[in-house]
């Protein structure tokens, strides 16, 4: 065999090339040979790994190099005896492939890695580049790049150090590629720029394999599959290049750079992709923290699946954050944007956008149309709580079921349902909610919506599901349900409007409302409010929704209950009530059933999203805080009552002091009865009614606003209101009752810790004066010289002294039966007219003192808060005038009587 080194001078450039083809022709019988004695085939009809063929084979390749380095040899080369067959291997290496066990990902590859070529014995490495012609030399790398776009190693073209294909994230990366020494400088360039898309497709295809599995959710299985489309295209497109190297005999490494160029600019753009989607799933790099901002929605996810009954994420993402979903959408919609100038780029990453975007849209539009979730895999933008179930509305303080049943992933949300995620979050609640009505036809199929973002009728969509799932509700909530007619019942029985049968039920169940609250009877209220509201003539007679009204009591007092709530900061809105369940208060040791007495109401679903148990528990704050203002007025009236009809009040006694003392009593008892007849009157007339009356209109409104014109399809275009600035929903009409509510405690001081302590004490010293008028009466009765005596007295008829004489009896004789000492007869009269004196002036001043103090606060919370408060402060200031403490105080005497 001659050099190609020496013959090379001697021949022309038109002589060179036939070489090579003849080279490729030559070469023919031996592809049959290896093809046929290795059966793990190559894909594009060529062996898929040079190396697994015999050593003949490659030792004959070697051989027709340096056999053919012109066609002028060709004649000379027939007339040669044929070479002796070279020496068998020292030893035998028959590499053979496997199946690979089945994996989460159905499409993945299950064929095993070939081995590597630095495995191979020497006696079957291919002959140096350095003994070979340039022609022959470009031949050999334009076949081995064929091999090496597929992902295979070439005779010449193998792995780079360090890089095992055994190793997913070594091949996740892409390998690195090295060319054997002695390729020609001319070629070495050209084929080192080319290995940079062979390096992109190994990648991209185990990229694939890996976010095919399960785990990865239905949209890295969309995005998956539209890259496994244009991979299967790139394999057709090394098909057609290798049947255009086997055919002309004029094709060049030039000639296969400027084809491939397309292919590998698309392929650098999805590997770019790829290895984002990879960096942000820890798969290639562990130096991002971005997956620490989501750890707590990863951990509810986990317990979610473990409360289910699921398993973990298996291998090296358990724990970990996978990027799915709405994750996945917003990198392509980013690099979508930032390669807007590039139309390849831009028509590529656009496809893998709707492709990826489709099973996102099929549960978006489950979502909207439907109120339900299909989502196995925690990737949609809504987040569903199965734990939060329907029939715990009872107990729930917090509006879990509404609030957090259903709930915004903020970190997966795609760019473009940023701007409506909050529509699209109400939409999917409001009609779940019908759904669980029986509104909603779930079997009904989905027709002419989007299936992808590119779809112009996306946004339009979104929207329209919207406007149908609030009408369909709210037509559910003020039609079917007759939310307006529950609010009106809601106001009969829990501020007391009307209060006649009320008071109708106070007198009835007034020997069991004034024991100790641990021995009351409930039953037996209940009865008795039951026979209440069923008596004839009265309105709430007429109330269809009576029987849902419950009587219970609470030993917790009204004053402990708010002052924990408005105690509590720096929690989630909606969680203050939560603690008064959850953390119960030590009841009142001389709570009686009066001061414990609330009512309870049974709302039915979906009503109970409006009339939520944390909006009951305001209901009964206030109904608590009303009660014991009637209350305390009936015990002032009752002490009128006994004052105004009382032997020792109404006898004009002898004793002038006697008499003063009487009339200071009596114009204290006025002051307190103003007092409380005043604050009574501006909560019910002032703070309550004209609060509600802005809730019916509300409503009035939205009931006209949802008689819209309803579609074939029934769907409800809600008529356009001229006086609403913004459409009514169902969260805002949530909201709208519970601004109602917080605006009626606010402006009844029931949120503000120090208003509540003054209004306490003085509640309590109005209270106390009136549990002791009968005490009084008998301590004016052993003060009056007049009443002390056997002897009528000149100015008091017969019968009056003899119902006298008969009260006194009575009341010695049950003194006597209990046992009381006579101490207190041996008492001066002087000593007792000073004690009398005493206790009232105490009274006075106690009175006095905390009522300013009052006004002083009124008077600096209507200049600060809410202005309301300034006609409560004037009425209340007729209460104090001619009194020492009439007269704003200064601030030091108003903290000091704060704190007395």
């Amino acid at each position: 065999m001659g050099s190609s080194a020496t013959l090379a001078p001697t021949q022309s450039t038109s002589q060179t090339r036939p070489t090579s083809r003849t080279l490729v022709n030559e070469r023919r019988p031996a592809k049959v040979q290896v093809t046929t004695r290795d059966p793990t085939m190559a894909r594009s009809g060529r062996n898929a790994d040079p190396l697994s063929a015999g050593s003949d084979n490659l030792k004959s390749r070697s051989r027709n190099v340096e056999s053919r380095p012109t066609r002028g040899d060709s004649r000379a080369a027939e007339q040669q005896p044929p070479p002796p067959p070279p020496p068998p291997p020292a030893a035998t290496w028959e590499p053979a492939a496997t199946l690979l066990p089945h994996t989460s990902a159905p499409l993945a590859s299950r064929v095993s890695i070939p081995p590597v070529a630095s495995s191979a014995p020497q006696a079957i490495q291919p002959r140096p580049l350095a003994e070979l012609s340039l022609n022959a030399q470009e031949a050999a790398i334009i076949e081995d790049l064929l091999f090496v776009f597929m992902g295979f190693e070439g005779q010449y073209i193998r792995f780079a150090k360090g890089y095992n294909p055994h190793e997913e994230r070594d091949r996740l990366s892409g390998p690195q590629w090295r060319i054997l020494s002695g390729l020609d400088p001319s070629l070495l360039d050209l084929t080192q720029s080319m290995l940079r898309m062979a390096s992109h497709y190994t990648a991209l295809e185990m990229f694939v394999d890996v976010q095919s599995r399960e785990e990865f959710g239905a949209v890295n299985h969309a995005l998956c599959a539209s890259i496994r489309r244009y991979l299967q295209e790139y394999l057709v497109m090394v098909v057609q290049l290798e049947t255009q190297f086997l055919n002309d005999k004029n094709f060049t490494l030039q000639q296969l750079n400027v084809h491939i160029l397309p292919s590998s600019h698309l392929m650098a753009q999805m590997y770019g992709l790829a290895l984002e989607l990879l960096k942000r799933n820890a798969l290639l790099d562990d130096d991002s923290d971005e997956s620490s901002d989501s750890s707590d929605d990863d951990f509810d996810h986990i317990i979610e699946q473990l409360r289910d009954g699921g398993d973990l994420v298996p291998g090296n993402m358990t724990g970990k954050k996978i990027c799915k979903g709405g994750v996945v959408l917003g990198l392509i919609t980013k690099r979508l944007e930032s390669l807007s100038g590039d139309p390849s780029a831009r028509v590529l990453l656009t496809t893998l956008l709707r492709d990826a975007s489709r099973p996102y849209m099929a549960m978006l539009n489950e979502w909207l149309h439907h109120g339900s979730i299909n989502d196995p895999h925690a990737e949609f933008l809504i987040k569903e709580q199965k734990s939060i179930r329907r029939d715990r509305l009872e107990q729930d303080y917090t509006d879990e079921y509404w609030e957090r049943r259903y709930t915004i992933r903020d970190h997966d949300v795609p760019p473009q349902l940023e701007a409506v995620k909050d529509k699209v979050l109400l939409a999917g609640k409001y009609l779940n909610v019908v759904r669980e009505c029986g509104g909603v036809d779930v079997s009904r199929k989905m027709q002419d919506v989007p299936n992808s973002f590119d779809d112009n009728r996306f946004l339009e969509n979104v929207s329209s599901a919207y406007a149908h799932a609030n009408g369909s509700l709210m037509q559910l909530l003020l039609t079917t349900h007759e939310l307006p007619a529950r609010l009106r019942s809601l106001k009969h029985y829990f501020f007391l409007d009307p209060s006649d049968y009320f008071n109708y039920f106070l007198e009835l169940g007034t020997s069991e409302l004034r024991k100790p609250v641990k021995v009351v009877n409930t039953g037996k209220l209940q009865s008795l409010l039951d026979l209440v509201l069923r008596q004839p003539g009265s309105i709430v007679c007429l109330d269809k929704f009576k029987e849902d009204v419950k009587v219970e009591m609470n030993e917790i007092t009204l004053l402990k209950s708010l002052q924990r709530v408005v105690n509590i900061t720096g929690i989630e809105q909606g969680e203050a009530l939560q603690l008064t369940s959850n953390q119960p208060l030590e009841g009142d040791k001389n709570a009686t059933g009066f001061t414990s007495l609330q009512l309870d109401y049974t709302v039915p679903f979906p009503v109970s999203l409006v009339i939520s148990r944390k909006t009951i528990w305001r209901y009964q704050a206030l109904f608590r805080y009303l009660l014991s203002l009637r209350y305390l007025e009936t015990q002032l009236s009752v002490t009128w009552y006994t004052h105004a009809s009382g032997t020792a009040w109404t006898h004009r006694s002898s004793n002038r002091m006697l008499e003063i003392w009487k009339r200071r009593v009596w114009t204290l008892r006025a002051r307190m009865l103003v007092f409380v007849q005043q604050l009574l009157y501006f909560c019910t007339a002032e703070v309550i009614e004209p609060n509600w009356q802005k809730l019916m209109n509300t409503l009035r409104e939205i009931e006209n606003n949802c008689a819209g014109v309803t579609t074939q399809d029934g769907t409800s275009t809600p008529r356009a209101s001229s006086s609403s600035k913004k459409p009514h929903t169902v969260d805002g009409l949530m909201q709208e009752h519970v601004d109602f509510l917080d605006t009626c405690l606010k402006e009844c001081m029931l949120t503000n810790s120090k208003l509540l302590r003054i209004h306490s004490k003085l509640m309590q010293t109005c209270s106390i004066f009136a549990t002791y008028t009968n005490w009084l009466s008998r301590e004016l009765e052993k003060s009056d010289p007049d009443l002390t005596g056997n002897t009528k007295p000149p100015n008091m008829t017969d019968d009056q002294w003899r119902q006298f004489l008969v009260i006194r009896g009575q009341r010695q004789q049950q003194q006597s039966k209990d046992g009381d000492t006579t101490m207190e007869n041996d008492k001066s009269p002087e000593t007792r007219m000073n004690e009398l004196f005493e206790v009232i002036r105490k009274w006075e001043s106690n009175f006095s003192r905390h009522l300013q103090i009052l006004l002083d606060a009124l008077n600096h919370y209507a200049a600060t808060e809410t202005v309301v408060l300034l006609s409560l402060c004037a009425r209340l200031s007729t209460a104090n005038q001619g009194t020492e403490y009439a007269g704003l105080r200064s601030e030091e005497e108003g903290g000091h009587g704060g704190g007395s």
